[in-house]
């Protein structure tokens, strides 16, 4: 009886020696979606979609959900590129809030769950949904980009550093994992779901640490 006590003990010692900690409770996974036209660059995109999944570490179960469409302001009508490739409709947008209204949302909706601390950090595929879109529609509408969101976890990076292969899309990464594909590509809210899907394999199978890797 003694020796199997002991036999236990050491197995859970050994389990949570296997456990990585990670270094924030919650994991804030957003991907933006953008108006956008085949082969040609749009001087001024605007964001069309706007998902956050806020997956719990140590449950790693989706405890909160932000998700949005927005109507664009300067390019109202979706080009069908767009909609072919996103899947949002123009129906969709047609009744939805412009960008600031929607902003204003989603920092409520954030300061309210108090994911604004340390304790919280935001994940990306690659750095341009940060970076790049929302300082350029922050610079359309004339609004200030919230602190929070000017640090955040590249999952590119992330992938990288575990597996030493360098993803080159987010349809790279699930596939490189055997995970098969949920939803459409392209769009946010499924992008999000996979990218979750993605984390969680990184976390359980190469003990990897999600750590902050790019700042604007």
């Amino acid at each position: 009886m003694a020796m199997r006590l002991m036999t236990g003990r050491a197995s859970r010692l050994l389990k949570r020696q296997q456990e990585v900690i990670q270094p924030f409770k919650y994991l804030l996974v957003l991907d933006f979606e953008a108006t956008c036209e085949k082969d040609v660059p749009i001087t001024t995109p605007e964001i069309i979609e706007f998902p956050c999944l806020a997956l719990n570490t140590q449950s790693w179960e989706v405890e909160k959900m932000f998700h949005r469409y927005i109507k664009p302001r300067v390019n109202p009508i979706l080009s069908p590129f767009c909609i072919e490739l996103t899947g949002i409709m123009q129906e969709t947008v047609e009744d939805e809030k412009h960008f600031p209204q929607v902003l204003e949302d989603f920092c409520n909706w954030v300061e309210r769950n108090d994911f604004d601390g340390d304790k919280s950090a935001f994940v990306t595929c690659g750095d341009w949904d940060l970076k790049v879109m929302l300082p350029g529609q922050c610079a359309i509408d004339g609004l200030a980009v919230p602190e929070y969101l000017k640090t955040w976890i590249n999952l590119k990076t992330s992938y990288c550093e575990a597996t030493q292969h360098y993803p080159r899309s987010l349809k790279d990464m699930i596939a490189r994992l055997n995970l098969p594909p949920q939803g459409r590509l392209h769009s946010g809210l499924h992008d999000s779901i996979n990218m979750v899907r993605i984390i969680e394999a990184l976390a359980k199978t190469y003990k990897a640490k999600l750590e902050l890797t790019s700042t604007c």
